[in-house]
């Protein structure tokens, strides 16, 4: 069983300032819940109860919220109000979080290598916040970690985008093994549509074996002068397996604006409503 899932959330959250000036993107609430509460949650579903947290500078809040506010539980003891810390205390009472600082933002591959202390040499998950992962069955790391038992190498979550998306990727190509479990061959980070060598486009979902932190040592700065995780998993690919899986669920891109508002919409209609 894999039991740890790092999550990188160091990032400036550019595209949703000003609001992301002084507050974590990751902890923008959908509907009633941070971002990042949706990611550990899936995790800890799959069994990967350690959360190893790659935070920076001004991501404080994502350290308090993974933590007991003692001022917060004593106030709302005993009133109808403690109903809504339900969620949060089922994740503490399930999680280990830890913390590592990344001084630096050079692209997800450093981020992944800055968090290797946290992961040690076992295989472990990884979860980006912005990609909003619903469905009805088993989550998406959840299904990886079942394939992992089959495979045993690293595993790469993907989904069909129009060919005009395909430079917002790293997008795969390789031999379909079964519907929706491919060996890759290729991966490049953000083709253009003329380069992509397909449309099978990978999500913030990962299930990484540890000699990739070996791997992206060596790896050179690639696309926007950034250590990128896809041009590591293309090394490991040549040297051994990497598997990209099409998931069984809805994703929602929470990165953009319009992702993060449908994604609220359809929260707010499917399940807040619902559960209130």
């Amino acid at each position: 069983m894999i039991n740890k899932c790092m999550f990188p959330v160091a990032g400036y959250g550019t595209r949703f300032l000003p609001a992301t000036k002084s507050m974590p993107k990751e902890m923008l609430p959908i509907v009633n819940k941070p971002l990042v509460q949706y990611g550990v949650e899936e995790a800890i579903e799959a069994g990967m109860t350690t959360c190893a947290m790659v935070t920076g500078r001004g991501k404080r809040a994502i350290t308090d919220h993974f933590d007991i506010s003692y001022e917060l539980e004593h106030q709302i003891s005993g009133t109808t109000k403690e109903v809504y810390l339900d969620s949060i205390r089922n994740v503490l009472d399930q999680g280990i979080f830890t913390m590592v600082r990344q001084r630096e933002m050079k692209g997800l591959g450093h981020a992944i290598l800055t968090g290797e202390t946290l992961i040690g040499s076992e295989p472990f998950g990884v979860v980006l916040s912005d990609d909003l992962c619903i469905n009805d069955g088993p989550g998406v790391l959840a299904q990886m970690a079942e394939l992992y038992n089959q495979f045993r190498c690293s595993i790469v979550a993907i989904m069909e985008v129009p060919a005009e998306e395909v430079h917002k990727y790293g997008v795969i190509a390789g031999e379909s093994l079964k519907d929706g479990i491919y060996r890759v061959d290729k991966m490049v980070e953000k083709p253009s549509a003329e380069e992509a060598p397909s449309n099978l486009a990978i999500i913030g979902r990962y299930i990484l074996t540890p000699d990739i932190f070996d791997i992206i040592r060596e790896t050179p700065p690639g696309a926007n002068g950034e250590v990128q995780i896809t041009d590591a998993l293309q090394i490991q690919a040549d040297r051994g397996c990497v598997m990209a899986y099409k998931f069984k669920g809805r994703r929602f891109d929470c990165g953009s604006v319009p992702g993060f508002v449908e994604a609220t919409n359809h929260m707010y209609q499917n399940h807040y409503l619902k559960e209130s």
